[in-house]
């Protein structure tokens, strides 16, 4: 008697009579004489007797084209055999379909699915062939049955499915003192500990972008400025053993001096000791400048995954009070001002200022004036981002201020949105953790669904149980992946296994990662929380209390059932408010092809970003921040706030202090500012003016206009897919 199933990817599964009832049933379906279930079960029985105690998918379809032909509905068996045959052919055309679309470049939503590929280069295309191939052989082989009838009838969007096969995780936060102190092996080479400044640098990058090679998802260092600080300090203490070999006398002891702060300053008038320490600093500033120009050159040009893509990359920084880590903070902000190149802003790394009251944030902290000068360099060039360490959420009683390692503490984000910091299997950090994958419910099909009902009380009792299923199949189905992730061998991460991952220090080459990878997150998310009100009850949040109440109740249901998982399936389960790309286009476009055109909800090209109020939606900055702050403590997994804002920033940075003060005011955990900003690749001239077409200054045409697609920037929108493009023609300036 049959007792295991292999399914197309090698997985054993419990075999179940009943699946062979259903499929001879459908075949059946087509038939004049429909459908025989006694028939059906007898097959299935017969075919579950044999003598075999596990069989393939393939041998027991085989084995039904055989019972078929036996019995008197040999009919039945041409439809089975017909509809199987289909199923490929279908498969097949549309695969090719896709790749002759790549094959001639068309710019089209397959193509700009992500805005910081270029689909159109050979690696790029190579990557969109594999990626369009591989998702259709994880529908057939590695999703459940109820799985992917949930995904083919635009319930659920599983995030990165065609790294699904890989068994990759998504991102990591890169404990990078590690590598600095030890070195790193990773492909064919190894490095040693870094010992000056440059080759921090050089690790920092290497490390990110190696790992970027084994993940499906970003790259993050939790701490930049308390990871490079130490090197700052050695490359200061070489550059007084140059000053004493050129001036040929012995300083030595200036090595031990204490120093408040790194800044350059001109030597007339200066002598002796004075004069070689303040030359040591001159030097060693220079030199961390350079260092972080190479580290943001790199980032910006070093490409991963085949050759096609830069590294997603992101820095946190802002709360290393040392003189040491001040310098740091100080150049990459000097540098990211400065801009890359011939004067370009630098799209990676997103850079993210970790705020926090008595550190980073308020006249009188130690890193005030760093705060300010951050807020400048937002205004001209989007980045830094702001992460509250003051939100509720985001506090540890763990971090003490005199505490040397008090960043272990802190929570760090990825750019974009992806927030680790909870942890039921180890300790509470960011650190040497991250996502592992995530899947993204479509709320708004769900209140559609529930639109006919008259009675509100009825209709969105019924919505919320549609939402429980919803969240059930997800949940599913990332216990399903997180299975398939389990079997993964050390061997295969070289890199983010061999110590960088939290415990995996442990494992020898041949191990599963099964034993480390509950540090890790599932993520469940979700877009269009306006669309779904307005379908609900008519308004979204943003402009009516009664949905604002409704939208916190269906967020908050959301977080406490997703907790819940965390217990039934024993993993790290997180709530995440989905930073919707391709997928904010996707669910649209199917949900208007089902339903058609329906007022405020599918008659745009896009559901609106997670909790956020609408991008047309015209209200003030507070308003905003005081209708989205709420939703921002239910949102573990990572959220964003942002302001749209008008004008030439440069002139107004105050106007980026105000936005931090909102984000303070409202308990909002991580925010961005978006403003219009141009560049004439020309000659370099650069304004705020909308739809700028000629350049004033040299009267040329090749104007690049930069854009915040989600969390991060996008050096030119002709990378955009149609929904985001769409998105993009709608945003309203906050005011």
């Amino acid at each position: 008697m049959i007792q295991t199933v292999i399914k197309r990817d090698g997985r054993k599964v419990e075999f179940n009579n009943q699946k062979i009832v259903a499929a001879i049933l459908k075949a059946m379906d087509i038939t004049e004489a429909g459908q025989d279930i006694v028939l059906a079960a007898k097959i299935a029985d017969t075919i579950s007797k044999s003598g075999k105690t596990e069989m393939s998918v393939e041998e027991i379809q085989d084995c039904v084209e055989m019972e078929l032909m036996k019995s008197p509905r040999k009919e039945v068996a041409r439809c089975y055999i017909a509809y199987r045959n289909q199923r490929n052919l279908a498969r097949k055309a549309k695969t090719n379909e896709i790749f002759q679309e790549i094959i001639d470049a068309q710019a089209n939503d397959i193509t700009r699915e992500n805005a910081n590929m270029n689909a159109d280069t050979p690696a790029g295309m190579m990557m969109k062939f594999a990626s369009e191939a591989t998702k259709s052989y994880v529908d057939e082989c590695l999703l459940s049955e109820d799985v992917r009838e949930a995904v083919a009838g635009n319930y659920i969007h599983i995030h990165d499915k065609d790294y699904y096969p890989t068994k990759s995780l998504t991102c990591i936060q890169h404990p990078l003192d590690l590598i600095l102190e030890h070195g790193l092996k990773a492909g064919h080479g190894e490095s040693r500990p870094a010992k000056r400044i440059e080759t921090a640098s050089v690790l920092a990058c290497i490390s990110m972008e190696t790992v970027q090679n084994e993940m499906h998802g970003g790259q993050a260092i939790p701490a930049f400025d308390f990871y490079l600080a130490p090197f700052v300090r050695k490359t200061y203490e070489e550059e007084i053993d140059k000053v004493s070999a050129l001036m040929n006398a012995d300083f030595s002891e200036l090595k031990g001096a204490q120093i408040d702060d790194y800044l350059k300053r001109d030597l007339v008038g200066l002598q002796g000791k004075e004069r070689a320490m303040q030359h040591a600093i001159n030097q060693t500033v220079g030199r961390v400048h350079q260092a972080m120009e190479a580290f943001v050159h790199n980032m910006n040009t070093i490409h991963s995954r085949g050759g096609n893509q830069v590294v997603f990359s992101s820095i946190n920084y802002g709360t290393d009070t040392s003189a040491e880590g001040r310098c740091i903070i100080r150049e990459i902000l000097n540098t990211t001002y400065e801009g890359v190149g011939n004067g370009s802003t630098a799209i990676f790394p997103i850079q993210i200022w970790k705020k926090k009251k008595g550190v980073s944030y308020l006249p009188g902290d130690r890193n005030y004036d760093l705060y300010k000068f951050a807020c400048k360099v937002t205004a001209r060039r989007f980045f830094p981002n702001f992460l509250n360490l003051d939100a509720t959420y985001n506090q540890d009683d763990a971090w003490k201020a005199d505490d040397p390692k008090r960043y272990v503490h802190e929570v760090a984000t990825m750019g974009c949105r992806t927030r680790v910091y909870g942890n039921k299997f180890g300790p509470k950090t960011s650190i040497g953790r991250g996502n592992l994958s995530f899947t993204t419910i479509n709320i708004v099909k769900l209140a559609i669904e529930c639109m006919g009902i008259e009675d509100k009380d009825t209709r969105i009792q019924k919505f919320f149980q549609k939402l429980d299923w919803a969240l059930d199949i997800a949940a599913k189905q990332l216990n399903e992946r997180f299975d398939f992730q389990k079997t993964a061998l050390k061997k295969q991460f070289p890199l983010l296994m061999n110590g960088l991952w939290l415990g995996s220090e442990k494992l020898d080459d041949n191990d599963t990662i099964e034993s480390v990878m509950n540090q890790g997150t599932l993520s469940i998310g979700f877009i269009g929380l306006a669309e779904c009100l307005i379908a609900l009850i008519g308004k979204h949040h943003g402009e009516s209390e009664e949905a604002q109440d409704l939208g916190l109740r269906i967020v908050s249901h959301m977080a406490e059932k997703i907790n819940g998982f965390a217990e039934t399936f024993q993993h790290n389960f997180t709530f995440l408010a989905t930073p919707a790309e391709g997928l904010s286009g996707a669910f649209t476009r199917r949900d208007k092809k089902t339903f058609g055109i329906l007022p405020g909800i599918t008659d745009k090209d896009y559901y609106t970003n997670s909790s956020h109020v609408p991008v047309y939606y015209h209200c003030t900055p507070e308003h905003k921040a005081k209708i989205e702050g709420p939703y921002n403590k239910y949102e573990n997994a990572g959220h964003i706030f942002y302001v749209e804002i008008d004008g030439d920033a440069t002139h107004n940075p105050e106007a980026i202090m105000q936005i931090v003060d909102l984000m303070d005011k409202y308990d909002i955990g991580y925010g961005s500012v978006n403003h219009n900003r141009n560049r004439c690749l020309d000659c370099g001239y650069e304004d705020s003016t909308e739809g700028l077409s000629e350049c004033p200054h040299c009267h040329g045409h090749h104007i690049d206009t930069l854009q915040r697609i989600t969390g991060y920037l996008v050096g030119t929108t002709n990378r955009w897919n149609s929904a985001k493009l769409a998105e993009l023609k709608d945003r309203v300036v906050h005011k």
